[in-house]
């Protein structure tokens, strides 16, 4: 099992660390999308939900809401100013804020009902890597959602720049990445207010290591 460089780390860290404080003031009308978001997975009461760089803890409410007080809910997040936020924003008391890197989680095998992952694939080592390590933490049949409250082309036009062929969330790339890494891809939607892909673990051993 695999985990990011320091490099990389330091990276994501540098970027994300100075704009954890105003982080949710720059997107005010995500919330609802994010809401909306979580109900893809099929949780159910009491399931263990992971949400996989959980940045301020916006999905923590909802997921929280969907497996109920008999459920886990695991906000796990490389850069502690961002889970620092989460804190300050009072999301602790929806689920357990965990620093860690999603490439090499302090978990069990099979030990997710399910995965959320927000503007997560794009910050992922490899990244087959991180995709092969929430496969090893999800049991067969559960499931993972890469979302985005924006779609690819309006966020490229939001930086500034064209769409790339190399993005990892585009569907020609991203339905083999999951299949090489122990997920199939089930549904995919790119439009303008979303970027949602949802898979579901595969049986066997395509996400261990």
């Amino acid at each position: 099992m695999g985990g990011m460089s320091d490099k990389t780390h330091e990276a994501v860290q540098q970027f994300f660390g100075p704009r954890a404080a105003g982080w949710e003031d720059k997107f005010p009308g995500d919330q609802p999308r994010y809401d909306a978001a979580t109900g893809v997975l099929g949780l159910r009461y009491g399931d263990l939900v992971l949400d996989a760089g959980c940045g301020t803890g916006r999905a923590l409410a909802p997921l929280r809401e969907r497996v109920g007080t008999g459920g886990t809910v695991l906000g796990v997040d490389l850069t502690p100013e961002m889970l620092g936020e989460a804190a300050v924003k009072g999301r602790a008391r929806y689920g357990a804020l965990l620093l860690a890197d999603v490439a090499r989680l302090p978990l069990r095998d099979a030990a997710c009902d399910a995965v959320f992952g927000a503007g997560l694939v794009s910050h992922l080592p490899g990244p087959e890597t991180g995709l092969r390590e929430l496969a090893r933490v999800t049991r067969p049949g559960g499931r993972l959602a890469l979302f985005h409250p924006l779609g690819r082309a309006a966020l490229a036009a939001r930086h500034g720049r064209r769409l790339s062929e190399d993005d990892p969330r585009a569907s020609e790339r991203l339905a083999p990445l999951l299949a090489t890494t122990g997920w199939r891809l089930v549904s995919y939607v790119d439009e303008d207010t979303r970027h949602l892909a949802v898979a579901v673990r595969e049986p066997g051993r395509a996400g261990a290591s």
